[in-house]
């Protein structure tokens, strides 16, 4: 894809445009973690796509944000699996642990977000995550540039509880596709800092630690620092996500958490930016992009990926003609 502008305005750790990653494929408008989200967001200009991995009962790793199937398939619809329903942590569903890929396979996908459309619900299957790499090899040929994948382990903890160990068969179906290391266009995912630094040990691919904020019971953060700090998430990781509420303080002034991670020589990707849930306090979702993007974040997390790419390359205009009004 062309770009307007040459030069990013904004103080990138590496001077670069910000990536667009495509959170769950294109979940603004399509049933989320499908073929046909990832292949439409790739088509609208996305750098990466995301898939949330998770297990089934014979191992296989499919995209999901969440191993529980009642709100992003039709599970509840196919009376043969009625008796899998069952309850962990309080919240009773079915789990993706229990069925076997050919039962998955049996399911079809549907929006997760009620007030969005349903126009496509119960259309697309649910992929493997080499299915999910497959297409991103297909399409990089196909546009002649390097589609990113930004995987995330799900619940690592829990499901080597149960068995299912995420690193082997993650780093094998990566580098059956040629993502192999740190220059390689992927980042591997997690909110658990164990399986951060046992990847550490054996793969160079890039490593983001994901951060959810403290708040108070208003919702609004009340510490706006990792749970580690900075100079140790670094001796593990290459990057942070932190949800876009620690970079903004309630008066949206800048918290300092992008200059922070930055000093320590660690890139941040936000979460997430949605057009269809743009906080208090911006008057559209534009503003919330452009305002996140003059903090200098080095990628963000988007439902919506045209609008990521459009205010991206808006963004970068506007520093350029304010660049070229400069006086010489």
């Amino acid at each position: 894809m062309a770009f307007l502008a040459s030069a990013w305005p904004h103080p990138t750790l590496d001077g670069a445009r910000p990536v667009v990653i495509a959170h769950r494929g294109l979940p603004g408008h399509l049933p989320e973690h499908t073929l046909e989200g990832y292949r439409l967001a790739i088509e609208l200009g996305a750098d990466y796509i995301e898939p949330d991995l998770v297990f089934t009962a014979d191992g296989h790793l499919i995209a999901r944000h969440d191993h529980f199937l009642s709100t992003t398939t039709d599970v509840a619809d196919h009376p043969e699996f009625a008796d899998r329903k069952r309850e962990i942590d309080g919240h009773s569903d079915w789990w993706s642990e229990d069925f076997t890929l050919a039962e998955i396979r049996t399911l079809r996908a549907r929006q997760a977000f009620p007030d969005r459309s349903h126009e496509f619900d119960d259309r697309f299957a649910i992929p493997t995550f080499d299915e999910v790499l497959e297409l991103v090899e297909s399409e990089s040929r196909r546009r002649g540039r390097r589609i990113g994948v930004y995987p995330e382990t799900k619940h690592p903890g829990y499901f080597a509880g149960r068995g299912f160990d995420f690193v082997p068969p993650l780093l094998a179906s990566l580098a059956r596709h040629g993502f192999r290391g740190r220059d390689d266009p992927v980042f591997i995912q997690s909110f658990e800092a164990p399986i951060l630094r046992r990847l550490r040990s054996e793969t160079d691919i890039r490593l983001v630690f994901l951060i959810e904020p403290k708040t108070d019971a208003s919702g609004v953060p009340v510490d706006y620092d990792p749970p580690l700090p900075f100079a140790e998430l670094a001796g593990f990781t290459d990057a942070i996500g932190p949800s876009k509420a620690l970079l903004l303080r309630p008066d949206g002034t800048d918290s300092g958490f992008v200059a922070r991670a930055h000093a320590a020589g660690l890139m941040v990707h936000i979460w997430t930016l949605r057009d269809d849930r743009t906080p208090a306090g911006f008057p559209s979702p534009e503003a919330e992009y452009r305002r996140f993007l003059a903090l200098g974040i080095d990628g963000f997390f988007t439902d919506f990926a045209a609008s990521g790419v459009l205010y991206r390359e808006l963004e970068a205009l506007s520093g350029k003609a304010r660049d070229d009004a400069r006086p010489r």
